[in-house]
């Protein structure tokens, strides 16, 4: 098994994350309760986790929590119902599919994200991206922040932190990837937001995926 871990966030690393995709999220609690107008502001929330933010919507409206469980399965229900239908197409980071495949059989792959995992993986399917980082994939189940869903990927593929990179696009990304001890890569094809990872304390950025490639090579070379 190879010494080494790269570990990805989902949204804005492999995957665009896409209205369609938000809307399918937020269906549920219209069409049980009758909420409309929730904030798409993934920061507004408590906790930037699917399962922490379904929590939340259903606390901040007198709803029992037992209701999550209906709630996630009906999201999902959906998810997979657009997918399959094509009203929601999973849109894939230009350059994933091949960052992946160089990857593949010379480091262990995996995942952390804040989205509910099984939601991950339809969409990482579709993509055709699943199978890479299937043997290693976290997600929101368990609840927490991002540190605490990147530590539970670090325990489970158990090699020192300085032989395992995280790559992300978000605020929270490098703070996880800090406060996990990993090597960091903020990654974005958005100037601004490249910026803002900088002066949060990412050293490494990349703006593509060859470039990402090229990191982690350099960042786990013996």
């Amino acid at each position: 098994m190879a010494d080494a871990a790269v570990i990805f966030d989902v949204d804005g690393v492999l995957l665009e994350l896409t209205s369609a995709e938000e809307d399918a999220f937020f269906v549920p609690f219209e069409q049980r309760y009758g909420l409309k107008n929730l904030s798409r502001d993934w920061n507004s929330y408590a906790v930037r986790n699917d399962e922490n933010i379904i929590g939340e919507i259903l606390s901040s409206h007198g709803i029992a929590d037992r209701e999550r469980t209906e709630v996630v399965a009906d999201y999902l229900n959906i998810l997979h119902q657009r997918l399959e239908s094509g009203v929601i197409e999973t849109i894939a980071i230009p350059g994933a599919h091949r960052l992946l495949e160089n990857l593949q059989g010379k480091l262990q792959i995996g995942t952390a994200t804040a989205n509910l995992l099984s939601a991950a993986e339809l969409r990482l399917r579709h993509a055709n991206l699943w199978q890479h980082v299937s043997a290693h994939a976290f997600g929101a189940e368990g609840g927490g922040h991002k540190r605490k869903i990147l530590a539970r990927a670090i325990a489970a593929i158990n090699l020192p932190t300085h032989r395992i990179v995280y790559v992300g696009d978000n605020l929270n990304d490098v703070e996880a990837g800090l406060s996990n001890g990993v090597h960091f890569i903020g990654f974005s094809i958005n100037p601004d937001r490249l910026d803002e990872l900088k002066r949060a304390g990412a050293s490494h950025l990349s703006n593509n995926h060859l470039d990402t490639f090229r990191l982690i090579s350099h960042l786990l070379k013996e």
